[in-house]
This record gives C-alpha cells, structure tokens and sequence, in this order.
C-alpha cells in the first residue's frame, strides 16, 4: 500500500461506464516522513469518503482495479482506505 494525500477533486466531463459514482480526488504521494514523493496522480475513491486534505492510502495498477465495484474498470490508482494515525520508529522500515 502507498502513503498519500489528498490535495484536491477532478471533476471529469465523461465517464467510463461504471465509473459514473466513483469521485476522483487528486493526491500528492508521501513517503514514510510524510513528505511529498514524486508527481501528484488521480485516484479513484473506493471508500466514496476521502476529502481534501485527508491523510489516505491508495494502491496501483491491477489492485486499484480491483478494489472497485464492478471490478476491472479502467483506472490506475484507488484509495483503499484513509488513515487515523501514522507512528514510525526511528531508524525503523516500517
């Protein structure tokens, strides 16, 4: 799973059958710091819960195609969920 935060909404002027009540946030990638990491992306929001600012995470390719209903449509990236609370110890991988 990856770290993120969401940093704004996409509003599409068409969409992919099946796709039609799923939001589209814009996200900015965090490392375990929390610090931006690389290009901000769209996702599509499993949860229909994630608003701006929220801490989430999100997953890519086949899995965030998966984690939507029906399964295997079109996107990229999915938050999966949105985060609580995040505690990472020193020198630690976690």
């Amino acid at each position: 799973m990856l770290l993120g935060k969401v940093i704004g909404t996409v509003v599409p002027c068409d969409t992919y059958e099946g796709l039609e009540s799923v939001p589209m946030l814009w996200v900015q990638p965090l490392g375990k710091d929390r610090k931006p990491k690389g290009k901000s992306i769209v996702c599509a929001d499993a949860t229909r819960m994630a608003g701006p600012d929220e801490l989430i995470y999100y997953e890519g390719g086949r899995e965030a195609a998966m984690a939507l209903d029906p399964w295997f449509v079109p996107v990229d990236h999915a938050i999966i969920g949105i985060v609580d609370d995040l505690t990472v110890e020193e020198g630690g991988d976690a």
